[in-house]
């Protein structure tokens, strides 16, 4: 039996990604095309607790698809871990009588719909937005699409200066407990070495590497650095290398929230349409407690349960082995 929802909020909770925008539109949007009231709750679940809930229509979202970040902002909150932040969240949404919930975030935003639906028995569904791509049951996260490219572009320039110098960067990423930007923007940068959490990789080894590329005449090299590797971040690693491996002037560049920013991608912009579309559409038809993803290029429902406690992610072989292979 089809629940009787009548009016749905969405929020962006977390860290903010590219293609929120097209997501937020694509969902208020379909809301409203079925005959629901949309509802957008600003700053995340603090929104929720602090009842900053706004009726939404069709030109709320209008021009919004190319927008970086959320028009409905986002924070991360403390209190709505607390029962007492939920009970003030929950009671926010039935004095506005609001059906349906559509959170779009990662890993932390999922966890708190969870535990809310699961405690008021509130509908809910899940979108992954986040630029980490790190969350079981989607191939591809809202956002990262966008992170990858704005990051080879600006590898890409720091790859003239280094040239023009005979320099080595390090250059570190995002994905504290991901390598997956990390990996893909090596191969698409022609990096000379990369350093994953999920993969030791010795200092020695790295050294080895960049001595190869000296005897080899390379006149410059990157070394992509994810910031959740053992070692420590790009400067503690290129410290420790300069000490033993000194051919190089040795530079370090630290992206930090560049790679949040700037206008999606157009995969995010169509990603998170259809995401949004689907996440509406599926809440209509009694879906609930799941988040849709992309996987072979098809949309599908993963449990929010399952999202959270499976491996989320898996390092393609090939990839790891063309990181070897392509930067002799």
């Amino acid at each position: 039996m089809e629940p009787n929802i009548r009016n749905i909020a969405v929020l962006t909770s977390g860290g903010d990604a590219p293609g929120m925008n097209a997501c937020i539109r694509a969902v208020v949007r379909t809301g409203i095309y079925h005959g629901k009231n949309m509802f957008g709750v600003m700053q995340g679940y603090q929104g929720l607790i602090n009842n900053h809930i706004i009726p939404m229509n069709a030109r709320s979202v209008s021009n919004i698809l190319h927008l970086g970040g959320t028009i409905l902002k986002t924070a991360r909150c403390l209190e709505f871990k607390e029962d007492e932040g939920m009970e003030k969240a929950f009671k926010n949404l039935k004095e506005k009588e609001i059906d349906g919930l559509i959170v779009i975030g990662g890993d932390g935003t999922f966890t708190g719909a969870q535990r809310f639906g699961k405690k008021y028995g509130v509908n809910v569904m899940g979108i992954p937005g986040t630029i980490d791509n790190d969350l079981y049951g989607s191939d591809f996260t809202l956002g990262y699409d966008t992170a990858v490219n704005t990051i080879i572009e600006a590898i890409d320039k720091i790859r003239d200066t280094a040239d023009s110098h005979d320099r080595l960067f390090f250059i570190e990423v995002m994905g504290r407990d991901s390598g997956c930007i990390a990996l893909r923007t090596a191969v698409a940068s022609g990096a000379e070495a990369v350093l994953l959490p999920e993969k030791e990789t010795s200092l020695k080894d790295l050294i080895i590497k960049l001595k190869e590329g000296v005897n080899t005449k390379k006149s410059s090299s990157i070394v992509i650095v994810s910031e959740g590797n053992k070692y420590g971040g790009a400067w503690d690693i290129a410290k420790s290398v300069k000490r033993k491996f000194n051919h190089y002037d040795t530079k370090v560049t630290i992206l930090g929230h560049l790679q949040r920013g700037g206008s999606p991608s157009g995969f995010d912009r169509i990603l998170g349409s259809r995401l949004g579309f689907a996440a509406v559409n599926e809440m209509l038809k009694g879906a609930t407690m799941q988040m849709v993803g992309l996987r072979g290029n098809e949309i599908k429902l993963t449990s929010l349960d399952v999202a959270l406690h499976m491996h989320s992610y898996k390092l393609e072989d090939d990839l790891l082995e063309m990181t070897k292979v392509l930067s002799i």
